[in-house]
């Protein structure tokens, strides 16, 4: 086996670990007001000075429990992230962005050859700066808390019933409208099963 050939996959394995260190130590380093979101109880709840204030019932991804692995699986991703974009007149009335993908899930997206290393560097360079990372990938993008658009009573109760979303995160009109008084571009968004 050519030893020269592994080296430079083996620099790049090495880059990596050490950036998702720094990211996983970085964010736990300081306590700070954020948003708990438990798919399995369907609950978002905002955290302020490490206590619960609120809660708002959630529908997620239809594609069921487990972390977004691609593009079209439907699935709500588990990790952590923030709010990147806030779009006020969006088919869901009010769209808030998350930074997915974020460095974990460029790794394993990198690591199961879903994405390039010239992708994973572009997320990478994305979370470092506070950009968008491209949403165009094997991954998917476009992920976010969003509300329910045009309402009628067939569409509400399906949100109540349901995981209904392609991926993100839904509340009612009213609930987020509440949701944006306490939230702001930066604000960081755990997700959980």
């Amino acid at each position: 086996m050519n030893t020269r050939m592994l080296l430079p996959g083996w620099f790049l394995y090495i880059q990596i670990l050490t950036v998702l260190l720094l990211y996983s130590t970085s964010e736990d380093s300081y306590a700070e007001d954020f948003i708990l979101v438990s798919k399995s109880r369907q609950v978002l709840s905002i955290l302020k000075d490490e206590q619960v204030i609120k809660h708002y019932h959630i529908s997620y991804g239809k594609g069921g429990a487990g972390s977004k692995q691609r593009s079209g699986d439907k699935k709500t991703p588990i990790g952590t992230y923030r709010i990147i974009d806030l779009k006020e007149n969006s088919q869901f009335y009010i769209f808030l962005q998350l930074d997915y993908p974020n460095l974990v899930d460029a790794w394993y997206g990198y690591y199961n050859q879903l994405i390039s290393a010239a992708e994973f560097k572009s997320i990478v360079k994305a979370n470092r700066t506070g950009e968008i990372p491209p949403q165009d990938t094997k991954l998917g993008g476009y992920i976010g808390i969003h509300g329910l658009g045009e309402i009628n009573r067939e569409k509400l109760e399906i949100h109540h019933r349901h995981n209904w979303t392609n991926g993100c995160i839904a509340m009612t009109n009213e609930e987020i409208i509440d949701l944006m008084n306490y939230v702001s571009i930066g604000t960081k968004v755990v997700i959980r099963e």
